[in-house]
């Protein structure tokens, strides 16, 4: 399945899903190690283990702007475009924050809008802290709570551009 969607795939706001994500970053990723290593045939359950293995949430960092493995994750989310009950499971996972982080990104670009509000709504309560990292490189601490909030505010997160819903 390379770097195409899955022919029997529903598009995604009219589109093919993985185009929601920028042509430059999309080449980025595809042409990215990890990319090739790790995210070649991962799988709704084998996604699981690597997003374990991830330590912060991020875009594209550093001054060739490399694409993180949040990113890679994401547009692979995107590749596979897993059931809605699977995403939620996600979001419902105590112990992986970052798995959490990354179905909530999921759960936002393509769900819709009263979906996103009744599930995202309630992780406002959730204050575990997440390392970001920025486009320079530099690492920060949030709060899952503050990044539900860009999700929900922002126009780009991790260099993702959303329709905003406020």
């Amino acid at each position: 399945m390379a770097n195409r969607t899955d022919p029997d795939a529903d598009t995604v706001h009219g589109a093919n899903p993985q185009f929601l994500v920028d042509r430059i970053v999309r080449v980025k990723i595809y042409n990215d190690a990890y990319w090739k290593e790790y995210c070649f045939g991962l799988t709704t359950e084998s996604l699981i283990d690597e997003a374990a293995r991830l330590d912060y949430v991020a875009g594209t960092y550093g001054g060739r702007r490399r694409p993180s493995r949040f990113l890679c994750l994401f547009l692979k989310l995107l590749q596979i475009q897993p059931e809605e009950d699977v995403v939620m499971e996600y979001i419902k996972q105590p112990e992986l924050k970052y798995l959490r982080a990354l179905g909530c990104a999921y759960l936002r670009i393509t769900a819709r809008y009263l979906t996103i509000y009744q599930t995202l709504e309630p992780l406002f309560a959730d204050y575990r802290k997440l390392r970001y990292r920025d486009m320079n490189g530099k690492m920060s601490i949030i709060r899952m709570d503050e990044f539900v909030d860009w999700l929900m505010r922002e126009e780009t997160i991790c260099d993702v551009l959303w329709q905003k819903l406020l």
